[in-house]
C-alpha cells in the first residue's frame, strides 16, 4: 500500500535518547517499507491520511504470551492463588478442553485483543502439545494470524515430564519424549519458520520451564538441536520464589546459574518473567546477551515479584514486553502492558526510575530484538512498515501537555485509528477489517459454557 499519513501530533520511534521522538509530522509508507518521515506533500496517486490529533508508535511487539489462555480468565478456583497453585488450578487442570475448536476460539478472541491494542508482532509461547493430539495446532496458529495479518513468532513449547505437585493431570497434559518434541519442532521449522529480519513467521524453541518441564541433563540437547535449526531458545525462569528455592535446593545455585551450566544463555535466548534475580545474575545477562520477556501485569496478578527490566537496561541488557496468558492477565493487551510498566517501577524504585520512552523501546525496538526482527520495532526509513496510529479522542487524554506519551500514561482501551503491519491495514477506525466481532465474542461465550470442572 502506498499512502502518507499527515499532521500526527507526534511521533514516537522507539528509539533512545533524542532519538525517541521524530520531527514528524508525516510518514510515507511504500509497500511493506516506510519510504520517509518529515514534512511530506502528498505525491500523485498515494493515499492520504489525516493524522490530526493523534500520535503514531512502532507496532507493539509481544515477545510472551499463552494465546490458549484466553478462554481462562478470572477462574474462580484460581483468581487467588500464587504461581504454583494457580498453575495446577487453571492451565493444567484446564487442558483438558483444548482442543482445535477451542484453541481456534482462544486464539482468535487473544490477537484480536493485541491487535486492537497496536500490536503486529505476536510471539505465543503455545505449550499444548501432547502425544496423540488429533489436530495441529502449529498450523492453525499461523493461519490465523495470517488471516489477521500479524507477525507471529510460535515458541513452541512442552514437556518430558510432569511436575511433582500436578496429580491425575488430564491426559491432553501428558508429557512427549524428547525424540518427538524435537523432531515435531524440526518439522513446524520445515514448514513455517523464515529468517530474515523482516520474518512474517519465526519458530523458536521453548521448553515450558528449565526446571520442572525437562530433564536437566535434556537441556544441552534442546541447546544443541535449536542451533543446528538456526532458532532461538525461549522458557520461564525465576517467575516466583520456587525457582530460586527449586534450583538453590536442588542443584545449588541460582536459576540463572542453572541454565548457564547447561548452554542456555547468549543473544538466542531469552526468558520470561525473571522476578528474582541477584545483581550478578542481572549483569551476567547483560553480559551473555539474554534477553527479557518483562511481563509486569500477570507478575503483579500472580503475586510473583517485579522482574528487575531498569537495571538489566541500564547495563545495555535486551529488555522486552509480554502480556503472558490471559489466564493471569485478564486484560492481556500491551498499551495496558506499558502502563503497568511505567508504573509498577516508579512504584517500588522513584518517579525517575523509568519513563514512558523507556517502556516504549522495550515494547517494540527491545521485542525486536530479542525475536531477531531486526528491520522491525522502530520508525524510520527503510524499516517495515509496521506502526499504529492512536486518536487521542477520548477524555482520558484532554488536558494532557505532552500528547506523545498519551496511550502508555493513559492505559486504558487506546483508540487505533489505523494500524499496519507490514504495510498491510489491519486495524481501522478501531474495527478489524474481516471480523465478526459479535460472533465472535457470542462463540467464547459458548465455549466457556463448556469448560466446567
Amino acid at each position: 500500500m502506498d499512502l502518507v499519513i499527515r499532521n500526527a501530533t507526534a511521533i514516537m520511534t522507539g528509539g533512545a535518547g533524542a532519538a525517541a521522538r521524530a520531527a514528524g509530522p508525516d510518514i510515507r509508507l511504500r509497500g511493506s517499507r516506510i519510504a520517509a518521515i518529515g514534512a511530506l506533500a502528498p505525491e500523485p496517486g498515494e493515499r492520504v491520511l489525516d493524522a490530526t490529533d493523534c500520535v503514531i508508535y512502532p507496532g507493539w511487539i509481544n515477545t510472551h504470551h499463552h494465546l490458549f489462555q484466553s478462554l481462562m480468565k478470572g477462574i474462580p478456583a484460581g483468581i487467588d492463588l500464587q504461581l504454583a497453585p494457580w498453575l495446577s488450578a487453571v492451565p493444567v487442570a484446564y487442558r483438558r478442553f483444548v482442543d482445535a475448536e477451542t484453541l481456534r476460539i482462544a486464539a482468535t478472541v487473544g490477537i484480536a485483543e493485541l491487535v486492537l491494542s497496536g500490536c503486529t508482532t505476536i510471539a505465543d509461547h503455545h505449550y499444548a502439545y501432547w502425544p496423540g493430539m488429533g489436530f495441529d495446532g502449529s498450523a492453525l496458529l499461523f493461519e490465523l494470524a495470517e488471516q489477521f495479518g500479524v507477525r507471529f513468532v510460535l515458541m513452541r513449547g512442552g514437556a518430558t515430564k510432569v511436575r511433582e505437585i500436578d496429580l491425575n493431570p488430564p491426559p491432553e497434559a501428558r508429557p512427549e519424549t524428547l525424540d518427538d518434541m524435537l523432531a515435531s519442532v524440526s518439522h513446524d521449522v520445515g514448514r513455517f519458520h523464515q529468517a530474515g529480519g523482516d520474518a512474517m513467521r519465526k519458530v523458536i524453541l521453548a521448553p515450558t520451564t528449565p526446571t520442572w518441564s525437562v530433564h536437566a541433563h535434556e537441556l544441552p540437547e534442546f541447546a544443541a538441536a535449536a542451533r543446528k535449526m538456526g532458532i532461538g531458545l525461549h522458557s520461564h525462569l525465576s517467575e516466583s520464589l520456587d525457582y530460586v528455592h527449586f534450583c538453590r535446593d536442588v542443584h545449588g545455585c541460582t536459576p540463572l546459574e542453572f541454565v548457564q551450566r547447561h548452554d542456555w544463555l547468549g543473544p538466542d535466548v531469552f526468558f520470561a518473567h525473571l522476578c528474582h534475580m541477584q545483581p550478578e545474575e542481572i549483569r551476567l545477562m547483560a553480559e551473555t546477551g539474554t534477553g527479557m520477556a518483562h511481563c509486569p501485569q500477570s507478575n503483579c496478578r500472580l503475586g510473583s515479584g517485579i522482574a528487575p527490566a531498569p537495571a538489566l537496561a541500564r547495563l545495555g541488557g535486551r529488555v522486552s514486553l509480554g502480556v503472558d496468558g490471559a489466564g493471569s492477565n485478564e486484560a492481556a493487551d500491551m498499551v495496558n502492558e506499558s502502563h503497568m510498566a511505567w508504573l509498577v517501577h516508579r512504584a517500588r524504585d522513584g518517579a525517575a526510575s523509568v519513563t514512558v520512552e523507556d517502556v516504549i523501546r522495550w515494547g517494540t525496538a527491545g521485542g525486536a530484538t530479542v525475536l531477531g526482527l531486526s528491520q522491525t520495532g522502530t520508525l524510520a526509513p527503510g524499516m517495515a512498515a509496521d506502526l499504529v496510529v492512536y486518536s487521542l479522542d477520548h477524555p482520558r487524554y484532554a488536558g494532557l501537555h505532552d500528547p506523545a506519551i498519551a496511550p502508555v500514561a493513559g492505559g486504558g482501551q487506546a483508540h487505533v485509528k489505523w494500524g499496519f503491519c507490514n504495510g498491510r491495514l489491519i486495524v481501522e477506525d478501531g474495527r478489524i477489517p474481516g471480523l465478526d466481532l459479535p460472533g465472535l465474542l457470542a462463540e467464547a461465550r459458548r465455549a466457556v459454557s463448556r469448560m466446567v470442572i
